[in-house]
């Protein structure tokens, strides 16, 4: 049977699972990511969970083609609501926004903690979604940025706060002051202290885009113009900030 291929964000997506989890796929579409988990021996079963009955009723019919069905369940689920506490000890999300995410894990909050890892794609409100992940006891223990069809996608593996203690790899920081914990929560601290390279091209790319809009903006000299220019200068100042961080 073929190998299955995933696009670029999805591949950098699943190379953060860690081998042999029971992974549930959070808005699994049609599936090729939890065959691919299979496939490639990193889960040893999945639960491809969607809300909508069209993308998972064309999972299964992959699933199927694949002859996969003894390791992949399919379930129709809003969020994790058909996943048992302790069911799974891996959780892999993308393809929805932040605000949809950070929904799915307060309601499933319990099911959520009781995992080993979560791996996390928001597409949207990603500062907001970092803060929420902090105040809910999560811990980046990885971070990548894929540049594709040219959108960038942050990511994240995070750990629960009840392994903080228990896993000696993971080192618990706190940032020394607000404006850096501004830093951590809108770019990802691991991405900055790596020196990641697609995020130093999303700063650059930022910059030029603001510092061309507000150029735009002085030009119209209206009253609303110079509202806009005020918010636009505080975001270019924390990508300053960053750029610098990250020399």
């Amino acid at each position: 049977m073929k190998t299955v291929e995933l696009s670029a964000r999805m591949q950098a997506l699943v190379n953060m699972v860690s081998k042999d989890r029971i992974v549930c796929d959070i808005g699994c579409d049609h599936g090729w990511v939890s065959i691919y988990l299979v496939q490639q021996n990193i889960a040893s079963k999945v639960f491809a969970m969607d809300v909508r009955t069209g993308p998972l009723k064309r999972a299964k019919e992959h699933i199927r083609d694949y002859h996969l069905e003894t390791y992949i369940e399919t379930r129709l689920s809003d969020g994790l609501a058909q996943l048992q506490v302790g069911e799974a000890d891996c959780m892999v999300c993308a393809g929805m926004g932040g605000p949809l995410m950070m929904k799915i894990l307060t309601e499933g909050r319990e099911k959520a903690h009781a995992m080993k890892e979560l791996i996390l794609q928001p597409q949207s409100e990603i500062r907001q979604f970092r803060e929420f992940l902090r105040r809910e006891g999560y811990k980046a223990v990885a971070e990548d940025m894929i540049l594709e069809d040219g959108k960038y996608y942050p990511m994240m593996k995070v750990i629960p706060s009840s392994l903080h203690d228990v896993t000696n790899s993971v080192s618990v920081m706190e940032a020394s002051n607000e404006e850096e914990q501004l830093l951590w929560d809108t770019f990802g601290e691991l991405l900055l202290k790596e020196k990641h390279s697609v995020l130093k091209q999303y700063l650059e790319f930022s910059m030029k885009h603001v510092e061309t809009l507000l150029q735009h903006l002085k030009e119209q000299g209206t009253a609303r113009a110079e509202g806009r220019m005020v918010e636009l200068e505080k975001e270019l100042y924390v990508l300053q900030k960053a750029r610098v961080y990250m020399e």
